[in-house]
């Protein structure tokens, strides 16, 4: 059986449609004028304070294209993300949860663990700065210092000094004088340790079901049925059970309280 779209509806659904284009072509003049102009130029700056401006805009506009790495390098989302992806392959749910929500959910992980350095970087570098009790390069450095004390506090000295060696310069004679750019890349691949040996722990119980599961089949003469269909569905019960999301991300937040 066809079903029949009558000539006197699509008739109809031709004279919307034009009406709809006519009256969006009449309403663009009105829309042009109420839509704000914003013009650009291009010349050369009529003093220092202008070349400052312009520096100080460039220097903005790419510190907002590096957030994302930032966030990424400078803060705990590399060790969650790392755990919930490591999670999601022992349970062998290789597309639950999607990687939208477990970005989301680290990211929200992040701002709590980072919370405490944020109000910091806060009262003693941007409301300074803005009161103009100091300059932008004083802010710059006051706003900085507890963002590199939570890093030198989450990394490892051995990771810390294997960076200041490749670096071929002069030994630092305190963890002050240690750049940034040795910090970054140290807590970077302290993160990675941390959250490998964390993924390791939440591995091992699902492996056990996976071994038993195989195991079970294997003496039953199953060989053709494969295990993960198996097993699947006594990991996700035991990982209800035990209410898993609550216990990791409350572990997760956590080692970053103790120092893990």
């Amino acid at each position: 059986m066809k079903a029949s779209f009558p000539l006197k509806n699509l008739r109809s659904l031709g004279f919307i449609f034009v009406g709809l284009v006519v009256g969006g072509l009449l309403a663009l003049p009105a829309l042009a004028q109420s839509i704000p102009s914003l013009n650009l130029s291009v010349g050369g700056a009529a003093g220092p304070k202008e070349i400052s401006t312009t520096l100080q805009i460039l220097f903005m506009v790419t510190i907002l294209s590096l957030a994302p790495a930032i966030v990424v390098t400078m803060t705990s989302f590399s060790r969650f993300i790392i755990v919930f992806s490591l999670l999601r392959q022992a349970i062998g749910t290789h597309q639950v949860p999607p990687n939208q929500v477990l970005v989301g959910l680290a990211l929200f992980m992040s701002f709590i663990v980072m919370s405490p350095t944020l109000k910091r970087m806060n009262e003693e570098g941007l409301q300074p700065y803005q009161r103009n009790e100091l300059t932008q390069k004083d802010a710059l450095e006051a706003a900085g210092k507890p963002l590199r004390e939570f890093m030198l506090k989450h990394t490892r000295e051995k990771d810390l000094a294997l960076f200041v060696s490749l670096s071929q310069k002069e030994k630092p004679k305190s963890v002050d004088e240690v750049s940034m750019a040795h910090i970054v890349p140290g807590f970077i691949i302290s993160e990675l340790k941390s959250a490998f040996q964390i993924g390791f722990m939440i591995y091992l119980p699902f492996l056990v079901i996976d071994i038993v599961v195989a195991s079970v089949l294997l003496a039953m003469g199953m060989l053709v049925l494969p295990p993960v269909l198996i097993s699947l569905p006594f990991k996700l019960m035991l990982f209800v059970l035990v209410d898993g999301w609550n216990l990791i991300v409350g572990s997760l937040i956590k080692s970053f309280e103790v120092g893990v």
